[in-house]
């Protein structure tokens, strides 16, 4: 019996068109022959080229190439494929929220860095210190388009400090970074950092884990940002603006702490309840079972009551190694995560609910059982 050789015709049908893919863009960064492209006007799909076997099918992949599959994070046994390469095992059912050597609050200590990014800026001093230390030659992650009034998310590639600033802060709507790859590697970028929702964060560790070649291999540094959902465009008008009368062009931060938290232009603050934000929520997102970014070298997010820190979970050695180094650079600064165990208690409920999500009819191993011991933390 031949050795099946899984390509785009089963990604299509497993994945694409099954309510499973998160627009990740893993697949489209990883074909070597430029047939797969992706809709980033509110789709935010990869799709097949026609002229190469249709939509459904692809000939390159017929004839043996199965690089789509090997990149894609939701593609059959992802996460334990990612557990045993990241860890040397899979997840128990206690560790909802994945496995991790440590966890704590940090924020930048440079002024500028924590005033410019996200609850105290920590995701920013990691990406210019790994730029400033020669660990990575380009970041991988998200800008707002144009002038930034649009609150349109695009990807982008980051190779000094000035460019991570200006890319700083949180959108909660949904940017490929992995778009960016190709751009990075033609203006000559070896070394990579990506930063992005867990969907992303999970890209390089399953290419690793699949072996699928160069493109894992660039990736020296991976942070995950901790993730419940992220929203449709039409957010911007159809809620803030027309329930609101908040228009986007106005907006100068957002952030979710239970609720939508709006700064405007003119210094005046808004709040919007969270929960009619639901109906604009993503489809990528509705059945994603990883809220933890669970497969990243690090992964934070800003879910607990202070809002000028950022809860951190150092997930491998190599993590650790970078956050022990920003450490004794004094580019951080850390305190114990039990300051704030309701960002703990979050962390573990928000991740959950999302295993909750995934279907039934997928991969059994990233659903809960029925009984949880609580998470070591």
């Amino acid at each position: 019996m031949p050795i099946e050789k899984p390509h785009w015709a089963q990604l299509f049908t497993e994945v694409v068109t099954s309510g499973l893919c998160t627009g990740c863009a893993g697949c489209v960064i990883a074909c070597p022959y430029d047939v797969l492209g992706y809709d980033d006007a509110g789709g935010y799909r990869p799709f097949h080229f026609e002229e190469h076997g249709g939509a459904s099918d692809c000939t390159y992949g017929a004839r043996g190439c199965t690089l789509c599959t090997r990149a894609c994070p939701r593609f059959r046994t992802w996460e334990a494929e990612c557990d045993r390469y990241l860890f040397g095992r899979e997840r128990e059912e206690s560790e909802v929220a994945g496995e991790f050597i440590e966890m704590f609050l940090a924020r930048a200590t440079d002024e500028e860095i924590n005033n410019a990014g996200q609850d105290g800026g920590f995701v920013s001093a990691a990406l210019i210190w790994a730029l400033e230390k020669d660990v990575v030659d380009a970041v991988l992650l998200s800008y707002l388009e144009g002038d930034g009034r649009s609150w349109h998310a695009v990807p982008g590639v980051a190779r000094t400090r000035d460019e991570v600033l200006s890319g700083a802060g949180s959108r909660y709507t949904y940017s490929a970074n992995t778009l960016s790859y190709q751009g990075a590697v033609d203006a000559g970028a070896e070394r990579l950092a990506l930063v992005g929702m867990g969907c992303q964060s999970s890209v390089p560790t399953v290419m690793a884990s699949r072996k699928a070649g160069k493109v894992a291999r660039r990736f020296q540094l991976n942070i995950g940002l901790l993730c419940s959902k992220t929203f449709d465009d039409a957010i911007f008008d159809e809620l803030f603006h027309e329930r609101y009368g908040i228009k986007r062009e106005d907006i100068a931060k957002i952030n979710i702490k239970g609720l939508f938290q709006i700064w405007l232009r003119d210094g005046s603050y808004r709040e919007v309840p969270l929960a009619e934000g639901y109906e604009w929520t993503r489809e990528g997102c509705k059945a994603c079972p990883d809220f933890a970014a669970e497969h990243a070298d690090i992964s934070a997010g800003g879910i607990g009551a202070y809002s000028e820190w950022t809860l951190v979970i150092v997930r491998t050695e190599r993590g650790k190694e970078i956050m022990d180094s920003m450490i004794a650079d004094h580019a951080i600064q850390t305190r114990p995560a039990d300051d704030d165990p309701g960002a703990v208690s979050l962390l573990r409920r928000l991740s959950r609910a999302s295993r909750r999500r995934w279907p039934t009819d997928a991969d059994p191993h990233p659903r809960l059982v029925n009984v949880l011991r609580p998470v070591v933390g």
